[in-house]
């Protein structure tokens, strides 16, 4: 949901959980994603650097997505499988949430970066919203074993590794060359700091997700 430049005058919020990107939030004067900027690094020290500014910065963000990635798998194994396949709140199960990672890397690493017009997998997932489009799968009833989806999930966490590994200051000032193909990004040419910073906020934020679900899970099972 898009609420960006809305006013809301005279409402009242009371019991009120808001999950998103806020940026330039002001309520009764006080600007507020500022603070919870603030609070949410001081709570995940590892989230400043999500935030890189050069490729160094891009290599150890990297490090630190596939550290924290496999402490959460490795939760995920303690679980009944079936589990993993287990919706919370509405919300992907923990395998829909890899998968629709797949598809992030995908879209944004696969095809803006490496110029591959159609580089998804039948288990590819975007998001839910998205508007069918021709040759983009979206299979949500698919069940895939945990195992299948890392395999899935390595090969393209390898394919971001070797692009930040490779990264240069000027090959990480330049911008996409356009890929003349439906599908998302939509075809034309993107900085290739925002593709791979797009890809760092997807595997943070689903990640932590992940982690909460996977805590219902657990608790679901006793």
């Amino acid at each position: 949901m898009d609420l960006s430049g809305a006013v809301l005058r005279g409402v009242e919020l009371d019991g009120v959980d808001i999950h998103g990107e806020l940026r330039n939030v002001t309520i009764n004067g006080v600007r507020v994603d500022e603070y919870v900027t603030a609070e949410l690094d001081r709570r995940y020290p590892d989230r400043v650097r999500m935030r890189p500014t050069d490729p160094a910065g891009f290599r150890t963000a990297w490090d630190v997505v596939e550290r924290l990635w496999a402490g959460t798998v490795g939760r995920a194994r303690g679980l009944d499988p079936a589990l993993l396949h287990e919706s919370v709140d509405g919300e992907w199960s923990f395998t829909e949430t890899l998968r629709h990672l797949v598809y992030a890397t995908d879209a944004w690493v696969r095809r803006a970066i490496l110029g591959d017009p159609a580089p998804w997998d039948p288990l590819d997932l975007p998001w839910d919203e998205m508007p069918d489009t021709p040759g983009t799968p979206r299979d949500r009833a698919a069940r895939p074993s945990l195992d299948e989806v890392l395999a899935l999930r390595r090969d393209r966490m390898g394919t971001v590794r070797e692009v930040v590994d490779g990264l240069t200051d000027e090959s990480l000032a330049a911008d996409t060359e356009p890929v003349d193909a439906p599908g998302w990004p939509p075809p034309r040419s993107f900085p290739v700091r925002e593709c791979l910073l797009t890809v760092l906020n997807e595997e943070w934020e689903h990640r932590l997700y992940a982690e909460r679900d996977l805590t219902a899970l657990a608790n679901r099972s006793r």
